[in-house]
């Protein structure tokens, strides 16, 4: 999957008129917003041929669902905590394909912090989530160790980059090197 950011306060906007070349791609590439109308993000999903979105704000399970329903695949972000009440997840289970958990903080998402990842052991829903916030090159150990059968993928960002946007390529077949124990190609 690779992820591009279309919220125009993160230092990895994708800016506003993006190179059409950026989204050549055979991976599944991902759009993330945070509180996008659906009208803007099925204009930009349609004008890249993106078929994945990743929402980062206060969507509601309606918007997810109008989302999916129009043949996106929803990734909705959830920033928790020590205090989360996971049961809040369930008005969003039959409205999104997957969840996103990242770290809380002030901003939406791009933290780069840690949240204590023993919390999602409390998570008994049905949908399988990405584990997010603050992963870098030397988690692999720790990752590893979270086992929960819902767990699907791990999105990465800053850890891996030179700059906001720009990944370190030797970085991410490293880590995925290690992570799945895989020959780096």
């Amino acid at each position: 999957y690779l992820g591009f950011i279309f919220y125009r306060g993160s230092k990895r906007y994708v800016g506003d008129l993006p190179e059409e070349g950026l989204f050549d791609s055979k991976k599944k590439k991902v759009a993330v917003f945070v509180d996008e109308s659906i009208e803007t993000i099925s204009e930009i999903t349609n004008r890249y041929n993106i078929l994945f979105v990743q929402l980062h704000g206060n969507e509601d399970p309606s918007t997810c669902n109008k989302l999916r329903n129009s043949g996106l695949t929803v990734i909705k972000a959830f920033n928790l905590h020590e205090k989360f009440d996971f049961d809040n997840l369930k008005n969003y289970e039959d409205m999104t394909d997957f969840f996103l958990f990242d770290t809380k903080s002030e901003l939406p998402g791009g933290s780069g912090e840690k949240f204590n990842w023993q919390i999602l052991e409390k998570y008994s829903g049905k949908i399988p989530f990405f584990l997010s916030g603050g992963i870098g090159p030397a988690d692999v150990p720790i990752i590893k160790k979270v086992n929960h059968t819902r767990l699907f993928g791990v999105d990465v960002n800053s850890g891996f980059e030179c700059q906001p946007g720009i990944k370190n390529i030797d970085k991410l077949k490293n880590f995925l090197t290690e992570l799945y124990e895989l020959p780096c190609k």
